[in-house]
């Protein structure tokens, strides 16, 4: 049996429990009893969530109640995969076990050293951060997401385990995305009546968090309808007020489409203009390989790891290059160029595929039992 620690479900970190769903269900095809085991919701239960004590009800939940699941892993268990490295702490309490972690990122970690990142910490959550990091160090073994996060985990964590083991495995699509006829994808979007077939658009998707840059998004289509006629489309969270302010200031045409599921946005990477995705920094970028799978051609930053999983497949600015989003942007209303990266986009995506992914997670599972 392979044991997967997974996140809070309370939490709603969306893209890890996709993540540990995606590995259960990968390696399930394969043949292998897998089973995700993760921290229940009970104090948070008792508790609103906007009150300030149910931070402290999660914790308790997380750091007090689950480690007890730990101490009593079926003796079928061959192999831990913590499936989120903030979960590295909970090595201490599984025992006797082969165990490994994926990485995704060392954002968090790296600003609570005070490091810039867009992840500023409280004095709490530099003790999060620290304990996160050394409980890495003393897990052997790491896969990392992208070459990006593997020279962070080389430079930070400084492993005290004798058995050091360091890969990539590059995250795969967590959806079946592809490219869909385009009548079809407009039928999946019909009740979104503000999406128009004759008004192009401009794709964004993620959250409002600083690193994201949706305010530089914004600045960029403000150039862009100097010269073009293309509204902004934000898939994920609610705009927050000066976000909406500054699009207002500069009488832009925004449509809010709030957590859509992968079936609608599989359907808005079809038909939109382009992804621009100016992120300052990621741990691997979802939404690039997503939307190159469905067809769509991308612009996003330069900086690591964008151009590590877009590969030549897109359109690169430096992510502080406003006038450079908005020039490419505009050089894909050129039909060669469109079909160009169109096609360029396919491929990269075929790098990303699941299979792929789980094979190479089964190898290094493989390998952890040999060693351990």
């Amino acid at each position: 049996m392979i044991c997967l620690i997974g996140n809070y479900p309370p939490d709603r970190q969306q893209s890890m429990l996709r993540f540990a769903t995606q590995l259960r269900d990968g390696l399930s095809a394969e043949g292998h009893e897998v089973e995700i085991r993760a921290p229940r919701a009970y104090a948070t239960r008792l508790i609103p969530r906007r009150s300030t004590l149910w931070k402290w009800a999660a914790y308790f939940d997380k750091l007090i109640l689950f480690p007890f699941r730990l101490l009593n892993l079926n003796r079928q268990v061959r192999v831990v995969h913590i499936c989120d490295h903030s979960n590295s702490i909970y090595q201490r309490w599984i025992r006797a076990k082969p165990t490994m972690v994926t990485c995704h990122d060392l954002l968090a970690v790296r600003g609570g050293l005070g490091e810039e990142t867009d992840c500023p910490a409280t004095a709490a959550g530099r003790l999060l951060q620290k304990w996160i990091l050394h409980s890495l160090s003393k897990i052997g073994w790491i896969a990392c997401v992208s070459e990006a996060t593997a020279e962070d985990v080389r430079r930070l964590v400084k492993p005290t385990s004798e058995n050091r083991r360091r890969v990539v495995i590059e995250n795969s699509l967590n959806y079946p995305y592809q490219e869909i006829p385009v009548n079809d994808a407009w039928q999946r979007l019909a009740h979104l009546p503000r999406l128009q077939r004759d008004q192009p658009f401009v794709l964004h998707v993620g959250s409002s968090l600083r690193r994201k840059n949706r305010e530089g998004f914004v600045r960029a289509m403000t150039m862009v309808k100097q010269e073009s006629r293309m509204s902004l489309v934000f898939a994920g969270e609610p705009l927050p007020a000066a976000l909406c302010q500054l699009c207002r200031r500069a009488n832009l045409d925004v449509v809010e489409i709030i957590s859509p599921g992968s079936y609608v946005l599989e359907a808005l990477y079809r038909v939109a203009h382009a992804l621009l995705y100016p992120s300052r920094f990621e741990g691997f970028g979802w939404p690039v390989i997503e939307a190159q799978a469905c067809g769509c051609p991308v612009v996003c930053s330069r900086e690591a790891p964008m151009a590590e999983t877009a590969g030549p497949a897109a359109l690169h600015c430096a992510s502080s290059d406003e006038t450079c989003f908005a020039r490419q942007i505009l050089a894909l209303c050129d039909a060669e160029l469109r079909e160009q990266q169109r096609r360029l986009g396919l491929e990269n995506a075929t790098r990303y595929q699941p299979k792929v992914m789980i094979a190479r997670y089964l190898e290094l599972y493989r390998e952890l039992e040999r060693t351990a």
